[in-house]
C-alpha cells in the first residue's frame, strides 16, 4: 500500500454498494477507532493526543454520517459492522492494526479479533461489555434510577430517565440526537460540576435511527469465547460508567488472557475527554 492511502483526511470506499466513510489523522502505527451507539457519529471520538503517537482511523459506522445506509434496517447486525471494518483494515493493506472500540464499538472489535486475530495488533476495550441482555440492562436501568436519586434538585436529571423509557410512535434521526442530548448527563461522573467542558459534546452530539433498528440473530454473549482471545488487550473503564462499567470490566479482565485494567477513577463513559491525560497514558503504554 502506498503511503498516500494513508494521507490526513476522510476516505471512502465501499463494500456490496454501500458506502464507508473513514477520516485519518496523525502519524504513527495505524490504530482503527470504532465509536459506539450503535448509531452515534463518530467525531465525539476523535482524540487529537493519540495522534501524536498513532495514526488514527475514525470509522464512521454505516448508517451514520457521511457513510451509506443499508437497504433493510434488519441488516444492521454485529456481523455486519465487523465486515465493514475488515473492508477497511484490508484497505489500509498493514499486517496488523490496532483498535479502539468504545461502547458498542467495543463488541464490534471484540468479535473481529475472534474472527481475524491475525490483523489485530492489540485491542483497546474502552468502556464496554462481553454481554448484554436481561441482566445487562437491569443494571443500567438501576444505575438510572440511582442517578435521579443523587440528583433530586435537577429537573435535567429526571428527565433523563423520562427520556430512557420514551418511544415516540415515528422516531427517526432528530429524535435519537435529542434523546441522546437529554440523556447524556448520565454517561459523566459529573457532567454538571464540569458543564462548561462538556456541554460542547452535548451540543454537537448527533444520533441516527437506522442502527439501532439491527435483529441480532443471537444474544450479545462473548464470555465463553475470551479465552481464545489471543491479541495483546487493554480494557479501559471509567469508575463511574453507569452502563459499561466495573462490573462488566472485570467480566472481561477475568476472561482474557494477559489483559491489563485500567480504571479511570474520576469518568463515567467518556474518560478521553473526563480523564484525557491519564486515558492517553493508559493507551500510549500499551501500543508502545
Amino acid at each position: 500500500m502506498s503511503s498516500a492511502t494513508l494521507t490526513t483526511g476522510t476516505h471512502t470506499i465501499e463494500l456490496d454498494g454501500v458506502r464507508q466513510v473513514f477520516h485519518v489523522h496523525g502519524t504513527g502505527p495505524v490504530c482503527v477507532a470504532h465509536s459506539g451507539g450503535p448509531g452515534v457519529e463518530w467525531s465525539y471520538l476523535r482524540m487529537p493526543a493519540l495522534e501524536k503517537h498513532l495514526t488514527m482511523v475514525y470509522l464512521e459506522p454505516i448508517g451514520t454520517g457521511a457513510s451509506g445506509r443499508l437497504a433493510d434496517p434488519r441488516d444492521y447486525r454485529l456481523d455486519t459492522w465487523v465486515r465493514f471494518l475488515h473492508a477497511v483494515v484490508e484497505h489500509l493493506a498493514q499486517a496488523k492494526v490496532f483498535l479502539v472500540g468504545h461502547s458498542h464499538g467495543g463488541f464490534v472489535i471484540q468479535r473481529y479479533a475472534l474472527d481475524h486475530p491475525d490483523r489485530v495488533a492489540g485491542l483497546v476495550l474502552y468502556d464496554t461489555t462481553p454481554v448484554t441482555g436481561p441482566e445487562f440492562w437491569a443494571d443500567a436501568m438501576a444505575n438510572v434510577e440511582g442517578f435521579v436519586r443523587r440528583h433530586p434538585d435537577r429537573p435535567e436529571a429526571a428527565d433523563v430517565a423520562t427520556a430512557f423509557q420514551e418511544t415516540p410512535a415515528e422516531p427517526d434521526d432528530n429524535w435519537v440526537t435529542g434523546k441522546l442530548r437529554r440523556i447524556l448527563p448520565i454517561y459523566f461522573a459529573d457532567y454538571w460540576g464540569r458543564e462548561d467542558e462538556f456541554g460542547p459534546l452535548r451540543a454537537a452530539v448527533r444520533g441516527f435511527l437506522a442502527p439501532q433498528l439491527g435483529e441480532e440473530p443471537t444474544p450479545f454473549d462473548l464470555r465463553d469465547r475470551l479465552g481464545s482471545l489471543s491479541v495483546p488487550a487493554l480494557v479501559v473503564v471509567g469508575a463511574h460508567d453507569f452502563i459499561c462499567g466495573t462490573r462488566w470490566a472485570a467480566v472481561l479482565h477475568a476472561g482474557i488472557p494477559g489483559v491489563r485494567l485500567v480504571t479511570l477513577e474520576r469518568s463515567g463513559h467518556f474518560g478521553h475527554v473526563e480523564q484525557p491525560e491519564e486515558f492517553y497514558r493508559a493507551v500510549v503504554e500499551f501500543v508502545s
